[in-house]
């Protein structure tokens, strides 16, 4: 039988094989065969009764555990095998820890071992306490926030959000210790997160024909219960479309990406964050957004488990605890099944979900801009072909549609989506800022455009 998992082979017995007895602990547990090769084919040991005494207590006396040491034939080769159990508490070598992956031993090192750490002792990252800080890091008006969102949805019925700000933040069970704050109380309710954890920020850039061609970018701090409306209101006003169509007198504007199943996408980066690691990275380009968060799925999830029927697991659960009771999340695993739901009900493609450089990353694809570039044909038909100099023609208005959509829209995407050449698109500006319809705030590259007067697109 060849290496496993649950099985490894040494020919001879060395103390510093005590790292596969605790890599075996540490993970599901074990088998260690001694006097066999790499092959599995016994070899056996000339001094197999010394190792059945020494072997056991140097299992207690380094590991502070005890396995089954059992001396065995095969073929008539004598051979000593180590039965390790699983550990529900972490065992080092020296220091050291190990973990069995595969059938390979692994040495667990920076934030690894501090999350199988706090694993092994039924924490998670969010649960240790933030040494220094104190009620006064904490913003009344994020708890006020947080109480008018849970009334709401009804969830808690047993808190009026009138208790002082110590009750409240006990009653969440986010105090520790008797007075310690813990990591999740500065992150959902904190004034400055930032101050205690650098990495709290969601950045959102917007990038045109390549990675290394940013235009303009946003960064996104504070605390994270209110981070996704936040970025939820920029992503509308700079970011995304929301093309305008008519339903007889009624206007219709319906953001280009399904807002709900967006919402979802946004919730679950913010709660599934490793905080230890980099921000939130949302990329926007012309044909899809990207969405990065540092953080790894539950160990026996794959991207296969994500998509089907699975339990809620979240990576940091007392923040996650706080975002189902204010009604943001639901607690049955079902937010992807939302997710896709959500893009699938708009004739959307559903968004691939995949685990790279150390995190998630969704990409989003983003409807075609022949869509988009429709929009000049939903013009009321009341507007004439030829107007007078002071009002707007059809692609005028299309103009000033897409650009009260995206006040940051360029010059080249209007050209795009209205099929013309950039040239014409130039000249209508113009004749829109000549009309006093127009005005451009800032430079080329780094302003926006402010619409003076919208009876044309209302």
């Amino acid at each position: 039988m060849n290496e496993s998992q649950n099985i490894e082979y040494k020919q001879t017995w060395k103390d510093e094989y005590l790292k596969w007895v605790a890599g075996f602990a540490n993970a599901s547990g074990g088998k260690i065969c001694i006097g066999f090769d790499d092959t599995g084919k016994a070899v056996g040991l000339s001094n197999a009764r010394k190792l059945m005494e020494d072997i056991p207590n140097k299992i207690v006396n380094y590991l502070g555990i005890i396995a089954d040491v059992n001396l065995l034939q095969k073929e008539s080769k004598p051979y000593i095998e180590i039965i390790v159990s699983p550990s529900g508490v972490p065992i080092s070598y020296k220091g050291v820890y190990h973990y069995r992956s595969g059938s390979t031993k692994q040495e667990i090192k920076g934030s690894a071992l501090q999350q199988f750490l706090l694993k092994r002792l039924g924490k998670t990252w969010d649960d240790l306490p933030c040494e220094n800080a104190t009620l006064s890091d904490i913003d009344p008006d994020a708890i006020s926030y947080f109480f008018k969102k849970a009334a709401s949805c009804k969830r808690l019925t047993n808190h009026n959000g009138k208790e002082d700000l110590r009750t409240t933040l006990e009653n969440l069970n986010l105090i520790i210790h008797g007075n310690k704050l813990k990591n999740a109380a500065l992150l959902l309710f904190g004034m400055k997160p930032s101050k205690f954890f650098p990495s709290v920020s969601f950045k959102i850039g917007r990038f045109i024909t390549s990675d290394d061609d940013l235009r303009y970018q946003d960064f996104v701090e504070g605390n994270i219960l209110q981070m996704a409306d936040k970025v939820m209101e920029i992503l509308k006003t700079k970011y995304l479309v929301s093309p305008i169509s008519y339903e007889g007198l009624q206007r219709i504007e319906k953001l280009e990406i399904p807002e709900m199943a967006l919402r979802e996408l946004i919730f679950n980066a913010i709660i599934h964050k490793d905080y230890t690691g980099a921000p939130i990275q949302l990329s926007v380009y012309n044909d899809k957004l990207i969405l990065w968060n540092e953080g790894r799925l539950p160990d026996d999830f794959t991207i296969e488990t994500l998509l089907g029927k699975h339990p809620s697991r979240p990576f940091n659960k007392n923040i996650a605890d706080v975002f189902f009771k204010a009604g943001f999340i639901e607690s049955w695993g079902r937010g992807i099944a939302k997710i896709t739901n959500g893009f699938k009900n708009e004739g959307l493609n559903i968004p691939v979900f995949e685990t790279t450089m150390g995190g998630i990353m969704v990409t989003i694809e983003r409807p075609d801009n022949d869509k988009k570039s429709n929009i000049q044909n939903n013009v009321p038909d009341n507007v004439p072909d030829n107007v007078p100099d002071n009002v707007p023609d059809k692609r005028q208005i299309s103009i000033l549609q897409l650009m009260q959509a995206n006040n940051r829209i360029l010059l080249k995407e209007l050209a795009e989506m209205l099929k013309v050449s950039t040239r014409t698109i130039r000249r209508d500006i113009d004749k829109l800022k000549q009309m006093n319809k127009l005005k451009r705030i800032g430079s080329e590259k780094g302003g926006y455009w402010e619409i003076l007067e919208k009876n044309f697109i209302s």
